[in-house]
């Protein structure tokens, strides 16, 4: 069959939408009809070269769905059920993952965006394979992944609403409560108020956090910000946000500093924004070859700790349903968190609103 799909053809030019061929799956692998994909500062990595891969790569990282087809040996679902879609395909079986360290799965080794026997399932008319970002490539009207990939949802969530649990909702609350595990009546720094940097505010109310504090070069992320729980807003384009931070916290510096830019500078002013034994989370993903410049002696002297946090150190099957049961409860937003639905044939024009800071999440909708 075929499948209109957003493709990376060369770093740093327009993405191109190809119509490519797409085979059937195989054991083990599914076929999903794309009903959103979530339009993420991670894809246009992809396409700037942060995230190296080899071109041609069908983007995409965050979606949901539907079963439209199942290969052989496929248990966990059948035809019709509704899915989110995980970018980290885990076994389940390996030292990773027996530690419940599951983003960090050691066990597949296909390359990357290959699937799970090192071939791929997307075509150019020319029999070029395509690998597929995340091994999934959400940006396509159907897309065929390994069953590991796939969570499983009630059919009562709108697809259009969950889509965003996928990665941004996820990644930004399972830094807080998984990899840092705020402790009640903390002081929150927030570097950056994107997509993710909402939900770690998000995930920083559910902690019961006391101070949560946003930074942003942008107002109306900041205004935004606000809205999802923060109690100070530090706007970064006025204003030294270090100095800022001292400020609010009579010079201590807070208990928690979250970085989710993905900028080294960035990274370096949140560990100057933490108190002694203080803790930065990086949650934003850095180009491929950035380094960071910290202070060794002080490091050991202020015991300040830094620490990554990748997919929000969650288990997709087990936290994504929690996560959607948090919003049933309206004790998270989801449906604020989407600012513009697009048309896979807009995805540029998706990721120019995305860096002019308009959307806190663009979604793209097929069909539409």
């Amino acid at each position: 069959m075929r499948t209109k799909t957003a493709v990376v053809y060369e770093h740093n030019k327009p993405v191109v939408v190809d119509n490519l061929e797409l085979d059937e799956p195989k054991a083990n692998e599914v076929l999903v009809r794309m009903h959103a994909s979530g339009v993420c500062h991670s894809d246009l990595s992809v396409v700037n070269d942060a995230i190296h891969y080899n071109p041609p790569v069908a983007l995409g990282h965050e979606g949901a769905g539907v079963i439209e087809q199942i290969g052989e040996d496929v248990n966990y679902v059948q035809v019709g059920d509704h899915i989110l879609l995980s970018f980290v395909t885990y076994c389940n079986q390996c030292r990773m993952c027996t530690m419940n360290k599951v983003s960090l799965c050691e066990g597949f080794s296909a390359r990357m965006g290959y699937l799970l026997d090192d071939t791929c399932r997307l075509h150019t008319s020319l029999k070029q394979p395509v690998p597929q970002m995340a091994r999934i490539g959400t940006m396509s009207e159907y897309t065929v992944v390994p069953e590991q990939s796939l969570i499983k949802i009630d059919t009562a969530y709108s697809l259009e609403k969950a889509v965003l649990v996928g990665c941004g909702v996820t990644t930004g609350i399972g830094a807080v409560l998984n990899t840092a595990k705020v402790k009640p009546g903390s002081s929150v720094a927030i570097v950056g108020s994107g997509g993710v940097g909402l939900n770690v505010i998000q995930g920083a109310v559910l902690a019961s956090a006391e101070r949560i504090i946003a930074v942003d070069l942008v107002q109306q992320k900041l205004d935004l910000a606000k809205d999802f729980g923060a109690t100070d807003l530090i706007n970064a384009s006025k204003a030294n946000p270090v100095d800022q931070i001292q400020d609010l916290t009579d010079g201590k510096g807070v208990d928690y500093a979250f970085e989710v830019v993905g900028n080294p500078k960035t990274i370096e002013q949140a560990y100057d924004m933490i108190r002694p034994a203080g803790t930065v989370v990086v949650v934003g993903v850095s180009h491929h070859e950035a380094k960071i410049n910290i202070p060794a002696q002080q490091l050991v002297r202020q015991e300040k700790r830094i620490i990554g946090s990748f997919y929000g150190s969650s288990i997709p099957r087990i936290d994504m349903p929690k996560i959607l049961e948090l919003y049933n409860q309206g004790k998270i937003r989801l449906d604020e968190l989407i600012t513009k639905n697009y048309r896979l044939d807009q995805i540029n024009q998706a990721f120019e609103d995305m860096e002019a800071g308009k959307n806190a999440r663009g979604v793209i909708l097929f069909g539409e």
